[in-house]
């Protein structure tokens, strides 16, 4: 399905490692479950809280949330089920070629802070 959920932003849940890397190197193919899967994951704004509960409530590294302006993934961004019922967006980049994510895509990244096993940080709010 292509990127015709008309949603703004996505967002992407990111290592400290990660957005240091991207920042560097003006793009980032992200982690070993990104480079296996021949894609980057991201999320609409309303799974970001489960899927860091459900992903990385044992992480034990600082963790960012990149919002991405979706319009610049272009035609690379795809939405696809993958539990049966939720719809996620994939970064494949054109033509299905895994390209990295552009840091010029990037429009905020904020650190998330988490207290009592629950993750914040202003985007969230």
């Amino acid at each position: 399905m292509a990127a015709s959920k008309g949603e703004e932003f996505v967002y992407r849940i990111s290592t400290a490692g990660e957005w240091e890397a991207l920042q560097k190197n003006e793009s980032v193919f992200g982690g070993d479950l990104d480079k296996s899967s021949g894609f980057i994951h991201l999320s609409s704004l309303h799974q970001v809280k489960p899927t860091l509960q459900n992903f990385f409530s044992n992480v034990k590294v600082d963790l960012y949330l990149l919002q991405i302006d979706a319009k610049k993934l272009g035609d690379g961004l795809k939405y696809e089920v993958v539990d049966g019922s939720n719809s996620f967006p994939h970064f494949y980049g054109p033509s299905r070629s895994f390209a990295p994510l552009p840091l010029d895509a990037v429009t905020k990244a904020e650190k998330l802070s988490v207290s009592d096993g629950q993750f914040s940080c202003s985007l969230l709010n």
